[in-house]
């Protein structure tokens, strides 16, 4: 028997203040984006192609490495944020990606950018 995805809709005056938020957040990890490839040692144009210290070689790969790794993690976020913000505009938000199930309140209130409700999130964790 084929699981029924109920379909359950929060009133504007919920969403709102919600939309504001993750608009928020998306605009401050857009800044935070920037700031980190401005950062990175590689995209420094004064930077030498041919530094023969490898101490200094070793210190822009190290300060690369951590951008990437920054950057990446900024993006993921953005990712969840903006598909979150699909949600609420397509009326989807609140319900689990697997079962169409209602996410907890409470987990939305802690985690707004929630995608599955805690039994599948167990499930998927296992």
């Amino acid at each position: 028997m084929r699981a029924v995805k109920r379909m359950f809709a929060f009133p504007a005056q919920v969403l709102a203040p919600i939309r504001q938020y993750l608009l928020s957040a998306k605009k401050r990890l857009e800044l935070r984006r920037r700031t980190i490839r401005s950062e990175d040692p590689f995209s420094n144009p004064d930077r030498v192609d041919d530094n023969a210290a490898t101490d200094a070689d070793a210190a822009e790969i190290s300060g690369h490495d951590r951008a990437e790794a920054l950057r990446y993690e900024v993006d993921r976020r953005l990712i969840t944020i903006r598909k979150a913000l699909t949600k609420i505009k397509i009326g989807r938000y609140g319900l689990c990606e697997n079962c169409g199930k209602m996410i907890d309140t409470d987990r939305l209130a802690v985690n707004p950018m929630a995608e599955l409700c805690m039994d599948c999130e167990k499930k998927r964790k296992r």
